[in-house]
């Protein structure tokens, strides 16, 4: 027995999947079920539980670094935004006025727009409830995934929502990271979906259809930047997690992920002229 097939604790034993976090081959018995996938007893032992209480919702996961970067960085640019002459109840200032995304000045060269534009928001409620989802879909994602993967998801989930903003909606000004964000509750319902475990279960299948609802109904939401966010961090999860253990070259699936983020970017680019000429005409 080869020890691709073989249980790394149980050689006699044949592997059913590969530990999410070790990626060392695992029997049924040595399975243990995590928020995406399954994990070694040894992992297991060593991670902080998974059950989310009150006091877990603050204090966080300690294996989550890039979410907490990605957090201050938000948080940071919006003070620096209402510092810099902006306003703490809406975007204004010179910040806003370089970063935020708008087609004409993107199809005029400001290619920036699409990426600092995720990082700005309109408000402390706009800031404070989209960092809110990245906190917990990070506690969830990250420690499953790696930083490294974890990050590559995030940013074609920005960049899926950038275009998506470009296609729907090209000559509104947009700010947000619900694009990304939105992009991570897809690519955790396919996670969940290629491990064989049910979202709505874990509650993110709901979570996605309220967001998805309310992205219809409420006025002044980019439909554009939350729909393409989703579907681009769905695609991601799709390349990142095979259909069929074992699962090697995670290095590989990585580099075609920010492949797909740089190809948002570069579509967003080409159609912003075209996309901006039409809105207007």
């Amino acid at each position: 027995m080869t020890v691709d097939t073989a249980c790394y604790r149980h050689p006699d034993r044949t592997a059913g999947v590969r530990c999410q976090r070790c990626e060392r081959p695992i029997c049924p018995s040595c399975m243990r079920q995590a928020s995406v996938g399954f994990q070694c007893p040894e992992c297991t032992a060593g991670a902080t539980s998974q059950t989310v209480s009150s006091r877990q919702i603050f204090r966080g996961h300690p294996e989550v670094v890039v979410g907490k970067v990605l957090i201050a960085v938000n948080v940071a640019v919006y003070f620096v935004m209402v510092g810099l002459g902006g306003e703490m109840g809406r975007p204004a200032g010179v910040v806003y006025e370089q970063g935020a995304m708008f087609g004409p000045f993107i199809a005029t060269g400001d290619w920036w727009r699409l990426i600092s534009g995720a990082f700005l928001h309109a408000n402390l409620i706009h800031l404070g409830m989209n960092m809110l989802l990245l906190w917990l879909l990070s506690q969830e994602l990250e420690p499953a995934l790696g930083r490294a993967r974890f990050l590559a998801l995030y940013a074609t989930s920005l960049l899926g929502g950038s275009l998506g903003v470009m296609l729907l909606s090209p000559v509104s000004p947009t700010v947000g990271a619900s694009g990304a964000v939105f992009g991570l509750m897809g690519g955790l319902v396919v996670l969940q979906l290629r491990a064989r475990q049910s979202p709505w279960q874990s509650g993110i299948g709901g979570l996605v259809v309220l967001n998805v609802l309310l992205t219809f109904t409420l006025p002044g939401i980019s439909v554009g930047g939350h729909l393409g966010g989703l579907l681009a961090g769905a695609a991601a999860g799709v390349l990142l997690q095979p259909l069929r253990w074992p699962q090697q070259g995670a290095a590989l699936r990585t580099a075609v992920v920010v492949g797909l983020g740089m190809a948002f970017l570069g579509a967003a680019l080409v159609l912003a002229p075209h996309l901006v000429r039409a809105a207007i005409i």
